[in-house]
């Protein structure tokens, strides 16, 4: 490793270069200490079975023992955030890329474990255009998650509806033309799952409301038979496949839109695109999204390892990545909208 002296010398481009060859080597190495991680295809067809059996075995739990659905909602959103780093990898083309049916099986089952998603076949696209203008107003990933969005009741909502964060950014949209295409186009990109899930959660607050009114009100409402049945099996979708998403992508949303930068990053200095967002009392949130705010940044410096190699040379790569000038738990960019430097400061004055 460079001394500290030497590395001050380094510009931009020679720092992304030193953390990208210290994780590369991390990986190579862990690879040759275990063998068995150079099955890769295998890994990632084990992680989701286990995903996909966690879920299912969580949600038989609920349905036929009794299991509280405070606890089955955080168990699923836990193994339901395995299918996220699945997708996120698979979007990368890191499992079965030369067997194309089994990719998109994978795909498609990642899909349907977290239906609040963008369809993936798209979100491969807008990906694809993050990494390649991340922290611009072109990256439109991270904006659909409220990057750069100052705080308060809109942005909180934002994390936790995917409806409403798509009305209230094209409202936004001083051009008509542009704002019809808007109104057609993102809400497609959500079919079918993400149709289902939010408008059976919609259904889900509509009733919780209704029956809230009703109740304050010194009345109740009367549902016939058949209702209660429809209602019975609402509320066991709703914790067994709805609520557990909703808490998964807030979680998941929160830190990610805080641990990347927006509005002011130099383009193509990967250091100012993220920083590492660990702190203690993130780890509730970080539960929900595999420790995303601790590794991504990490992806950002080296996109093809897969996120159980990342969280395991972690240490490694954090050590590098503070060395070189990626920011640790940079509290005051929530203040800041998530600009890298002062909000008046422009780009190009930056160092």
């Amino acid at each position: 490793m460079a001394a500290a002296s030497e590395i001050e010398l380094l510009d931009p481009t020679e720092r992304n270069a030193e953390i990208k060859r210290v994780v590369t080597a991390a990986g190579v190495a862990l690879r040759e200490r275990h063998p068995w991680l150079r099955h890769q295809n295998a890994i990632g067809m084990a992680v989701l079975i286990v995903a996909l059996g966690g879920m299912a075995g969580s949600a038989y739990a609920h349905l036929h023992w009794g299991w509280s659905a405070w606890l089955v909602i955080p168990l699923i959103a836990f193994f339901a955030s395995l299918t996220h780093e699945l997708e996120h990898d698979l979007i990368h083309w890191m499992y079965f890329k030369r067997r194309p049916w089994a990719h998109h099986l994978m795909l498609a089952l990642c899909w349907l474990a977290r239906p609040s998603t963008i369809n993936p076949w798209v979100r491969r696209g807008l990906h694809f255009e993050h990494h390649k203008v991340s922290g611009s107003a072109q990256d439109r990933e991270e904006r659909g998650i409220t990057n750069g969005e100052r705080w308060g009741v809109a942005r909180f909502l934002m994390l936790a509806d995917a409806g409403f964060s798509v009305w209230w950014r094209i409202r936004r949209v001083d051009d008509g033309k542009v704002r019809r295409k808007l109104w057609l186009r993102a809400p497609a990109i959500y079919f079918p799952l993400g149709w289902i899930h939010w408008g059976l959660w919609y259904l889900f607050l509509i009733v919780q409301v209704v029956s809230a009114g009703a109740m304050l009100s010194g009345t109740s409402i009367e549902w016939s038979a058949t209702q209660q049945s429809l209602l019975s099996v609402l509320n066991a979708v709703v914790v067994v496949w709805i609520a557990p998403n909703v808490l998964r992508s807030f979680c998941l949303h929160f830190v990610s839109s805080n641990m990347h930068y927006h509005g002011d990053v130099v383009p193509g200095d990967v250091i100012q695109q993220t920083q590492v967002l660990n702190p203690w009392w993130l780890w509730p949130l970080q539960l929900f999204c595999f420790n995303f705010g601790s590794t991504h940044a990490i992806h950002h410096f080296v996109v093809k390892e897969p996120f159980y190699i990342r969280q395991w040379t972690a240490p490694i790569a954090h050590r590098v990545m503070r060395q070189m000038g990626v920011r640790f738990n940079d509290y005051g960019s929530f203040a800041r909208a998530n600009r890298w430097g002062d909000v008046d400061q422009p780009a190009e004055s930056r160092s």
